[in-house]
């Protein structure tokens, strides 16, 4: 019996959140497009730098030459374009191809004779990006092609690969973490901000407080209503990416590990928001404050590059941003079925989640007691 007494407030106070966001166009639309936008952006600027487009010129009529062309068609590095090399020059000048790579007219030739024969590449260093792709794959693709030769090539190479993970992610998927977390953060944070400071605002927050329902049960129903709507567009990508293949589910198992993540991530975005709406009491101000808030978070918890390579100076300042543990135990459990460090992870967030809901009741306590 004392469950249902409580849930019974508790679930009213959610349902009011739930109907004021579902009735409210630009509030769906202000939580939800961005990060949507964010993920149609990633996938489309990772198509555009991950394969550089370069020319290829093979003047060489021997075999020798054609299997190089090959191995520079196979590499899975250019988007290549086989020109003759008056297109390829106008191809290079007019900003059309990153490079010109050209197999001279005696290449096999020389292979046999085992004399030098120079694989040139003329690179337009208009984007150091696409410049330093072109330098590091053009030697790699050189190299691959002698080992390839095997015991027939006059320079003797031997390739071994060992990869730290079981499988290759593709720079537009390991950016489907990152933004999951910043549409489950949006959508929590934004709308419970909005939602409890509307109330405020309106004076119709007076009808909760002056009632005889505790504090825990009223912070508790603006939470759950929160954690709804974030848990609800965090699946919801989840829906979209796996339908478009950019991400495929996971063992059971690891798919529960990736929604207990993004459980916590929810719930600390709605008990974030709660405070974010108490503490401003202003519409216009609580969404621009969370919305200020979730994105430089999603920045600084490596949205947009992988954490262990960036500066040490922000490797520190991430380590106390929680969404970055968040955004870890996601990728390890989705791409890598991986609990490397998911212990660490869950910790931080369970604990980050109990100190801002705790901090979030004293605030509306506070507020409740100035009312009435």
């Amino acid at each position: 019996m004392h469950w249902r007494f409580n849930f019974r407030p508790l679930w009213a106070i959610s349902r009011n959140t739930l109907n004021v966001w579902l009735h409210n166009r630009s509030l769906m639309a202000a939580s939800l497009l961005p990060p949507i936008a964010f993920l149609l952006a990633g996938f489309l600027a990772a198509a555009s730098v991950s394969h550089s487009r370069v020319a290829l010129v093979n003047l060489d009529k021997g075999p020798q030459g054609a299997r190089l062309a090959q191995v520079i068609h196979q590499s899975d590095v250019f988007r290549v374009v086989d020109a003759n090399p008056i297109e390829a020059n106008n191809l290079i000048h007019g900003l059309r191809v990153a490079a010109v790579v050209t197999i001279p007219a005696d290449f096999t030739n020389t292979y046999l004779q085992h004399e030098p024969s120079p694989v040139t590449y003329e690179v337009n260093n208009l984007n150091l990006d696409f410049t330093n792709d072109v330098r590091r794959s053009m030697p790699t693709a050189i190299t691959e092609f002698y080992n390839q030769e095997g015991a027939a090539s006059p320079i003797k190479v031997t390739m071994q690969e060992k990869d730290v993970r079981q499988r290759d992610i593709q720079l537009y998927q390991y950016e489907v973490a990152p933004i999951l977390i910043l549409m489950v953060l949006i959508a929590g944070l934004v709308n419970t901000a909005v939602s409890t400071a509307r109330e405020f605002e309106s004076r119709t927050v007076k009808e909760v407080l002056v009632s005889p329902v505790g504090d825990k049960s009223i912070a508790l129903g603006i939470i759950l209503a929160g954690l709804i709507i974030g848990l609800g567009s965090g699946l919801l990508e989840v829906l979209i990416c796996v339908l478009f293949k950019w991400i495929s589910l996971p063992a059971w198992n690891y798919s529960l590990i990736a929604f207990a993540v993004l459980f916590l991530t929810a719930l600390l975005a709605s008990s974030t928001g709660l405070m974010v709406g108490v503490g401003v009491k202003k519409i216009q101000s609580a969404h621009a404050l969370s919305t200020n808030t979730a994105l430089p978070l999603f920045f600084l918890a490596g949205g947009v590059g992988v954490l262990a390579f960036e500066p040490e100076w922000l490797q520190n300042i991430a380590a106390f941003v929680p969404l970055s543990y968040a955004n870890h135990a996601i990728q390890m459990a989705v791409f890598y079925e991986s609990t490397n460090h998911l212990a660490r992870d869950l910790a931080v967030l369970v604990a980050v989640n109990l100190t801002v809901a705790f901090f979030a009741i004293k605030l509306l306590k506070k507020a409740r007691s100035h009312i009435i």
